[in-house]
């Protein structure tokens, strides 16, 4: 059974509530040569980051990760009426209402829009702070955890397209070796249309020199190698895939190895066939090279 195979592009997000602060955790990664992580963290809350780095580099092996912690606070919520400034207010409007015959008796809400009766506490910053860092941590490790839930949903899309991309390929690999059968008979043409060429410019020319040119020409002319590498480097892709884990770079470097079988193959290439074979084999491991630069 295959392993699950992660892409370095991703995005979480959590959110929560912790008295009057409301904290959300947003993380973005996209691809990187290797692991690197930047956090944008509100005053006060910088120590968390050392620790975060720990967790991260141990859930992830590459890719460029931006963690954004926002913290807003709720000040409406934190307003609260003085008893004693009530008190006082209370004790003057019911003398006046008492002095003044006929008066209404004073009402709760005029009492409350009194100058000094309602005021607006503010919490310490160091305890909201105490309170909702266990929260604030934990969501963090939940957003990680998304993240590499994201990470892998897109890396299974990946895998699929390169999947794809490499059937493409091995069929065209096999479409250039049936066209690559007719090669010898023309790379006999050609070497005698040489040789001819040869012997015109020099009649005694060394018999050790003729069998130089042959068998220069019938090297250049000889396609299997780069088909038979080709074939293993499939095989090689696939398995890969099926490793699934931490596979990026190593992909990467296969799919140069793919390249430098189909450059050889188009310069060896003795028909108009084979050569456009042979660029439609250069085109799709473009695709496939762009797809493998996305996966950690």
């Amino acid at each position: 059974m295959s392993n699950p195979i992660a892409s370095m592009t991703g995005f979480a997000r959590t959110e929560g509530l912790v008295g009057s602060l409301t904290w959300v955790w947003e993380l973005r990664s996209v691809n990187g040569r290797g692991l690197e992580l930047r956090f944008r963290l509100p005053n006060g809350w910088e120590a968390l980051e050392t620790g975060f780095k720990d967790l991260a580099a141990k859930a992830l092996k590459r890719g460029n990760i931006t963690a954004n912690l926002n913290i807003k606070r709720d000040v409406e919520s934190k307003l609260a009426f003085d008893p004693d400034v009530l008190d006082r207010v209370l004790a003057l409007a019911m003398d006046l209402h008492a002095r003044i015959p006929g008066s209404p008796v004073p009402r709760a809400e005029a009492l409350l829009s009194m100058p000094g009766v309602m005021r607006q506490t503010v919490a310490d910053p160091a305890e909201e702070r105490a309170a909702a860092n266990a929260p604030v941590q934990a969501g963090f490790v939940q957003a990680l955890a998304e993240l590499g839930v994201s990470r892998r949903a897109e890396g299974a899309r990946l895998a699929d397209t390169l999947r794809g991309q490499l059937a493409e390929i091995a069929a065209l690999r096999d479409l250039a070796a049936e066209q690559a059968a007719d090669q010898p008979a023309a790379h006999r043409a050609r070497v005698m249309e040489n040789l001819t060429a040869l012997l015109r410019e020099s009649p005694s020319l060394p018999e050790e020199r003729i069998a130089q040119e042959v068998a220069l020409l019938a090297s250049r002319s000889d396609v299997r190698e780069e088909l038979d590498r080709l074939s293993a480097h499939l095989g090689a892709a696939h398995a890969l895939l099926d490793e699934g884990v931490a596979i990026g770079r190593r992909l990467d470097f296969l799919v140069q190895e793919f390249n430098r079988e189909a450059n050889t193959l188009c310069s060896k290439s003795a028909s108009v066939a084979l050569t456009a074979t042979g660029l439609k084999i250069k085109a799709t491991i473009e695709q496939l090279r762009e797809q493998v630069q996305n996966i950690e």
